[in-house]
């Protein structure tokens, strides 16, 4: 009947008829499964409707009509003309208006413009108008907690960043958790730009907190000192410095001449004082022997094994030093009988490594390890002498005494010509993991001439290019890159065949680490070098370069590689670097990695047996020190697999998924590895360094790359996985043979997984937390939970890889939103005590 009316010539009518029908289709409450009545009456009535728009004279009833059939276009427009758009538009566009018809009508809306937007690009359009329109749109889906909706439409638009514009003091932060989160899905230049723009909103509103992190991701330092800057308090500024420290970002100059406490900081001086108190709460203190960890009385062997034999006593000096990293006691080396008698168990390397354990059990503690470390450098035997070289880098990995201790004892060893070989060796290794990611140029004047000196055996230049890469890790320093280069090119081809030579190219990639196509040029000049190793760096670089961003084309380069059949001749280890690239470029991003993980298993069933190899290695990368259920019945699995390198990588893997945790039922897995493969003292040592893994630090560390609620990738970190996976790649050409002491470069990654909490004069104070299972929140409206199945605990508290934690009361205000690591606490004005009494 209304549309009859509407047909009439008299004008006067229209304006009542088109109230009435306005009010009929708002007042209409309709379910969810049904069509509102009017909508399904009216859709016969749409075209002569439409019609009807063309033949009236311009007024505001034409108008008024044009807004009601762009609420009927969006369920009647059947050719995509976007109708919706077009009467909108004619209607007229201001955000009084865009909200007249309701969220879905928005929603629908905003689809429409990004269609037409796509349309215009194709057609070399204008676009202005639609940006206009957005703008009018954003506002709306703001108010309605539809935050994701908004970002999504200015990023269709290629407008993402005027986002900033329009967020309030309510919605910040969920704009931009939505574009953190949505970071890692986009296509390069727009994923750093989301970051970018989250990070300009965070400035807008005042948390340096949270700017550092995405700082840090920007890779930008100038950004890093805006941060600093824009601190109001000095209690924030040390929150930022304890940030800085997990992450391994040095930048002394921005702390004033007479702040040592700050320094200190940045420095991570108070780390191993922290670690020993909250082991003391947990009352770990007691020092741990080898065979509390192998519980050999439950394994069902009835052969006797020689206590004493060699390779045993290897196993165990790795397992004591993992099992007492940081505890600064053990049973074996520092005990009152002054860990002579353990060093003289072993023999030729063997004695590099248990000297080098006092290193990872002192780990952090410079002064107290110097003093322990000392006698050591002064024995003849020159295994012992280099183990205690080593010992003295690894101790200060992840921390920066003033005195630069590490440098001073070192860089005589480098330098001096008659040092033995093993001696520089372990003095380059020691120098690369003391001062990773630190970038300092004399450090690099040390290690560049043995890069590239062709007299020097390729070992040494090798691990030479590796401490370097080390130092300058993901810089894409110019120098160090063309000293490489220039190194892999003037070897002859039987040097660059030896076991070490993959160190060079590792060493090469690790400069590049996360910086995307900043390394084309490199990728091309690798192209010159005939030798095998030109094909090794290249793939290894590529890896690297996109650690982490979960870039798909990357992936499927990488699996292309894989599924090649090569012949008996061809070398086989560039394959082997596409696998673990393939978890190395996965492991940032959630659904990323679980996709990983389904194609490992496919490389499982029709890979190389090179290839098969590399898979579990490649696993362990995804998922460490994270033993999901699933991931451990596949290693296990595998570790019984026909091949006995298959079976070797996979029980490694075990080790590093359960990197101190304290996993139960890993434990008891490899218990029965232990037993099962007791003849076998390759496939037996790899199961015992398992072990001590899986137990490191008495169930307290962590050996993954991610922290900051899993959003920041810690490079030394990774580099401290990669090293040790890479040469578990030819396990018995290095690990298993005179090249143990490469697993001791997991010292980088490992760090304790604790929440400690200070007080703003950085004074220890405990306060309850809850901690619980991590729930993904984005996007979600209103205030849902962001962890479940939670328990309190009074810190400090141990956090497992998915967990997260959150203050039990208002008591305190964290000043930044993660809570992991040490985090600073102001007192929160508004608490009143009463309350919380009544609440008891």
């Amino acid at each position: 009947m209304i549309v009859e009316r509407l047909k009439e010539s008299s004008v006067e009518i229209h304006r009542s008829a088109l109230d009435s029908l306005r009010n009929i289709i708002r007042s209409t409450a309709s379910s969810m499964t049904s069509v509102p009545k009017p909508l399904k009456y009216l859709k016969v009535h749409y075209e002569t409707l439409a019609g009807l728009y063309d033949q009236w004279a311009d007024d505001a009833n034409k108008k008024y009509l044009a807004s009601i059939l762009s609420l009927l276009g969006m369920a009647y427009d059947k050719e995509s003309k976007r109708d919706c758009l077009k009467y909108r538009f004619l209607a007229g566009l201001d955000e009084e208006s865009v909200a007249e018809w309701g969220h879905e009508y928005v929603r629908h809306l905003a689809m429409e413009i990004g269609a037409e937007y796509g349309v215009k690009i194709e057609e070399e359009q204008p676009t202005d108008y639609l940006l206009e329109a957005a703008l009018k749109v954003v506002p709306f889906c703001l108010q309605h907690n539809a935050e994701a909706d908004a970002v999504d439409l200015l990023e269709e638009l290629d407008h993402s960043e005027l986002i900033a514009d329009y967020v309030t003091k309510e919605t910040f932060e969920r704009v931009c958790l939505y574009m953190i989160s949505c970071s890692p899905l986009l296509a390069p230049p727009s994923d750093l730009g989301f970051l970018e723009t989250a990070r300009r909103i965070y400035r807008k509103f005042g948390k340096p907190a949270q700017c550092l992190p995405l700082s840090i991701r920007l890779g930008r330092q100038e950004l890093i000192k805006e941060d600093w800057d824009s601190c109001k308090t000095r209690s924030e500024k040390a929150q930022l410095a304890f940030i800085m420290a997990r992450q391994q970002v040095q930048i002394p100059d921005l702390i004033d001449d007479d702040d040592d406490e700050l320094l200190a900081c940045m420095n991570n001086s108070g780390l191993s004082k922290s670690y020993l108190n909250l082991a003391r709460d947990l009352e770990l203190l007691d020092p741990k022997s080898p065979e509390d960890i192998y519980k050999t009385h439950l394994e069902n062997t009835n052969t006797d094994i020689p206590l004493d034999s060699a390779r045993h006593n290897l196993a165990s000096t790795f397992v004591n030093a993992f099992v007492n990293a940081g505890y600064g006691t053990d049973k074996l080396m520092t005990t009152s009988t002054d860990g002579n008698e353990w060093i003289y168990k072993n023999k030729d390397l063997g004695m590099l490594s248990a000297a080098a354990s006092l290193g990872m059990i002192m780990l952090w503690d410079v002064e107290m390890g110097l003093n322990q470390i000392d006698k050591y450098l002064y024995i003849n035997d020159s295994s012992i002498k280099s183990g205690a070289i080593l010992a003295i880098g690894m101790l200060t990995s992840s921390v920066h005494d003033e005195t630069d201790s590490a440098k001073a004892i070192l860089s005589d060893y480098i330098t001096e010509e008659s040092s033995h070989a093993i001696v520089k060796l372990a003095a380059i290794s020691g120098m690369g993991m003391a001062y990773a990611g630190t970038n300092r140029e004399d450090i690099l004047e040390l290690l560049l001439p043995i890069v590239s000196d062709t007299d020097v055996t390729i070992d040494i230049s090798s691990i030479a290019a590796l401490s370097a890469g080390l130092v300058c890790i993901g810089s894409s320093n110019g120098e160090v890159t063309s000293t490489i280069l220039q190194a892999m090119m003037e070897r002859m081809d039987s040097e660059l065949n030896h076991k070490y030579a993959r160190f060079m190219a590792l060493g090469l990639a690790l400069l590049f680490l996360g910086s995307q196509d900043a390394s084309d040029a490199t990728l091309e000049t690798l192209k010159a070098i005939e030798h095998p190793i030109g094909k090794q760096a290249s793939i290894l670089v590529q890896v690297c370069s996109y650690a982490g961003t979960g870039n798909v084309l990357e992936v499927q380069k990488m699996l292309h590689i894989c599924a090649e059949h090569l012949g008996e001749k061809e070398d086989q280890l560039p394959q082997a670097f596409a696998v673990l690239g393939v978890g190395l470029v996965a492991m940032g991003e959630r659904v990323g990695s679980e996709m990983s993980l389904r194609t490992f298993e496919h490389l499982m069933h029709y890979g190389e047996p090179f290839v098969r190899r590399t898979v579990p290695l490649a696993i362990a990368l995804v998922c460490a020190s994270n033993p999901l259920v699933n991931v451990l019945d596949t290693l296990s699995k595998y570790s019984h697999d026909s091949d006995k390198a298959v079976a070797t990588s996979a029980i490694f893997a075990m080790g590093l998924v359960g990197a101190g945790t304290n996993n139960a039922r890993l434990a008891q897995l490899l218990r029965q590895l232990a037993s099962y493969y007791h003849k076998d003292a390759d496939v037996l040592f790899v199961v015992r360094i398992a072990q001590g893994l899986l137990h490191m630090g008495k169930g307290t560390m962590s050996v993954n790359p991610y922290h900051h609620d899993r959003t920041l990738l810690s490079h030394t970190a990774l580099a401290g996985l990669l090293i040790p996976i890479v040469a578990m790649i030819n396990a018995e050409k290095l690990i298993l043979t005179d090249s143990h002491f490469l697993l001791y470069y997991l010292v980088r990654a490992m760090y304790p997984r604790f929440l400690i909490t200070f007080n703003e004069d950085l004074e220890s104070v405990s306060t309850s937390v809850r901690v619980g299972q991590a729930v993904d929140a984005v996007g979600q409206v209103g205030r849902p939970k962001t962890i479940t199945g939670f328990q309190t605990h009074d810190t400090p508290v141990l956090l497992a890889h998915s967990e997260r934690a959150e203050l039990a009361t208002e008591k305190y205000i964290p000043l930044t939103n993660v809570l992991e690591g040490f985090v600073i606490l102001q007192k929160n004005p508004d608490y009143q005590e009463e309350e919380e009494e009544e609440s008891k």
